[in-house]
């Protein structure tokens, strides 16, 4: 695909996220990955985010991604952080660079025929909610032991944090993340968004994603992009 530019779009994403990054120092945080999300954004949003320095984007449905890339790989990273259907990871195969939404072993099956060695992230459910996907926190192990096994390339842990309470609710399950990523021996924990990424930081997030604060108000999704 070619190259797309809005000169505009790009003097707002990297002057928010010269603010974005301010932020995550304050919070205390050194290396730490920001991943802008850019579902249901036009790809100019893609394209923005690399030109002010990102190295991937976020990416919820599988029809969108699809669509905004022409099957062709950019020459970012493209992360795919939706609640994936087995049958959608065919069509994905060639463009996802990172899965961080694996939650049950027959994702893992289908991603180790379709994708073998691809880069994952288990996703672990930390607030119940109906909805958000993940796998409970004490199965998290044995996921990612059957991953690696599956001969995928396990890279760390990703989390959401709860929809009520503000930020502070998420901390103690940004802990528990944290913790076990740590016992586990991984490197990647992807966590925190727009208002909780400083708890997240505070918590030990190597990755935070972040769609609203880079990009302004999201459009809505519309079916054909699921």
């Amino acid at each position: 695909m070619s190259e797309t530019c809005n000169p505009d779009l790009d003097l707002l994403v990297a002057a928010r996220l010269a603010e974005l990054r301010e932020r995550i120092t304050a919070a205390g945080g050194r290396e730490v990955t920001v991943l802008p999300v850019t579902k249901t954004f036009p790809v100019e949003a893609c394209w923005a985010a690399y030109r002010a320095g990102c190295t991937a984007v976020g990416e919820n449905y599988a029809q969108e991604v699809v669509a905004k890339f022409d099957g062709t790989p950019p020459p970012f990273g493209i992360h795919f952080i939706g609640q994936l259907q087995t049958n959608k990871v065919r069509m994905l195969a060639p463009l996802v660079s990172v899965y961080e939404t694996v939650d049950r072993p027959s994702l893992v099956r289908e991603l180790a025929k379709r994708v073998p060695g691809a880069q994952v992230l288990v996703q672990v459910d930390t607030t119940g909610e109906p909805g958000k996907g993940g796998c409970p926190i004490d199965d998290a192990a044995q996921l990612v032991d059957g991953a690696l096994e599956a001969g995928l390339r396990v890279r760390g842990l990703m989390t959401v944090g709860p929809t009520e309470g503000g930020a502070e609710a998420a901390r103690p399950g940004f802990r528990a993340v944290r913790a076990l990523l740590d016992r586990l021996g991984l490197e990647v924990c992807s966590m925190g968004m727009t208002a909780d990424l400083e708890v997240a930081v505070q918590e030990g997030a190597t990755q935070v994603r972040v769609g609203s604060a880079l990009f302004g108000r999201r459009p809505p999704a519309t079916a054909s992009v699921r």
